[in-house]
């Protein structure tokens, strides 16, 4: 155990660093044999980066000489030694015990006293620590001074809600694949091998897991029988109002979990597009799982001359580059990550998207624009300065059924955690006949 939490502590010092935690994860797992010790270090490195900003900063109060510079892995190993406590619930003394085991592990063994006597102070004082990093709402929340500005500028006193919801743990939703299974039928499969789910109202392919666990395990997953994928995700083939025989492009399709289900859910022609042609391995991969098949391609939406060979399409989904500022729960190593010169970038891209994948679209088609953030400047104002660009598009306000999220423009904004769900805009849009 002290190896895994060595293991831990060296991930996220990298994942700090700059690194995915998906990526970092998937590497470091390899490492680990015992499903329990994975499904730990998968919440260790979660939880590490979720509270990275709390802890980070509490260590600066438990020590005279912070050592986040000259030993960084042994920081990131002290920060991880206070999640398990504060966060975890871990048992105080085996949480003690297995961190200072941690830094024999990591070959540091001089730093064993020091790290024994950080956390135990913890303990003593934790009281006085806790009301100190509350009293700062950046460390109360454990998200970066410009991601609190952008949210309470946006929604005023709604930032709060979503602040804490950002920093809880993203249930585990299934989407039944209706050409292989039924929602009811995986949900009994489910249940005969012990799995408890429930159905998520408003989306009939949804199933809810009452807990977390490695569904590569589950029954039916070698089957193809179900995806992974958000419920918010899951509204997409509705509102790209499908019908057999149309032409469809996913313009930024992987890992392609949108782009299955619109093929589970239609008989239609569908182009997966993606910019990076390293992601469409996997994307190929996930469609042969779930019994499905669409043209794959390599290709930046928006410099069509690239790549598209001039037919226009009658659906067009634009899940658009974004912050993910709706996601940070699920992908807690965003908050370390993005930054607020980021956005400007992020909203062009998706004006230049838009712009021109509009030309390829058929009068009378339809565009879905989505993405996973909550911030207006990527959603509602983009969607509005769009229809200002283009007299022949038109948006369709009821497009997005009413159940999901809240009126934002021309479109739905749901925020993180309404509905179950994660932070999610969509806006349908229209091209004059």
């Amino acid at each position: 155990m002290s190896d895994l939490r060595a293991t831990a502590a060296k991930a996220l010092d990298r994942i700090v660093r700059g690194a995915s935690l998906r990526a970092v994860y998937a590497e470091a797992v390899r490492e680990v044999g015992d499903p329990r010790d994975r499904a730990l270090l998968a919440a260790l490195l979660h939880e590490g980066c979720r509270w990275w900003l709390r802890y980070d900063a509490a260590l600066d109060r438990l020590l005279e000489r912070p050592v986040r510079k000259r030993e960084p892995v042994l920081h990131a190993l002290l920060v991880l030694g206070l999640v398990q406590m504060a966060v975890m619930g871990l048992p105080e003394y085996a949480a003690v015990a297995s961190t200072v085991e941690a830094v024999r592990a990591l070959k540091r063994p001089a730093f064993a006293g020091l790290t024994n006597a950080v956390l135990r102070r913890w303990l003593r004082e934790r009281a006085t620590l806790d009301a100190a990093l509350d009293a700062d709402p950046i460390t109360r929340y454990a998200q970066p001074e410009w991601l609190l500005q952008a949210l309470r500028a946006d929604w005023g006193n709604a930032a709060d809600e979503i602040l804490v919801a950002n920093n809880a743990a993203a249930p585990l939703v299934l989407r039944a694949n209706r050409r292989r299974s039924t929602r009811d039928a995986l949900a009994a499969r489910l249940a005969g091998a012990e799995v408890a789910a429930h159905a998520i109202d408003h989306l009939g392919d949804a199933l809810a897991l009452e807990h977390s666990t490695d569904v590569t395990r589950l029954p039916g997953y070698a089957e193809g029988e179900f995806s992974v994928q958000d419920g918010a995700a899951q509204l997409a083939p509705e509102l790209l109002d499908l019908h057999a025989g149309q032409r469809v492009l996913d313009a930024c399709a992987a890992p392609g979990g949108k782009a299955a289900h619109i093929l589970e859910c239609a008989d239609v022609d569908l182009l997966a597009l993606d910019q990076d042609p390293q992601r469409l391995p996997r994307m190929r991969e996930n469609f042969a799982r779930l019994g499905v098949t669409a043209r794959v391609q390599a290709g930046d939406a928006s410099a069509p001359d690239g790549w598209w060979d001039g037919n226009s399409f009658d659906r067009i989904l634009l899940d658009a580059p974004c912050s993910a500022s709706g996601i940070l729960r699920r992908q807690p190593d965003v908050r370390l990550h993005r930054r607020q010169d980021d956005l400007p970038t992020l909203v062009a891209t998706q004006a230049r998207l838009l712009d021109a994948l509009w030309g390829m679209l058929v009068p009378g088609g339809r565009l879905v624009y989505a993405t996973c953030s909550v911030f207006n400047r990527e959603n509602a104002q983009q969607v509005a300065a769009f229809l200002t660009r283009h007299a022949d598009a038109t948006a369709l306000p009821d497009g997005v059924p009413a159940w999901f999220g809240r009126p934002a423009g021309a479109g739905r904004q749901n925020l993180v955690g309404e509905n179950g769900m994660d932070g999610f805009f969509y806006a349908v849009v229209e091209k004059s006949a």
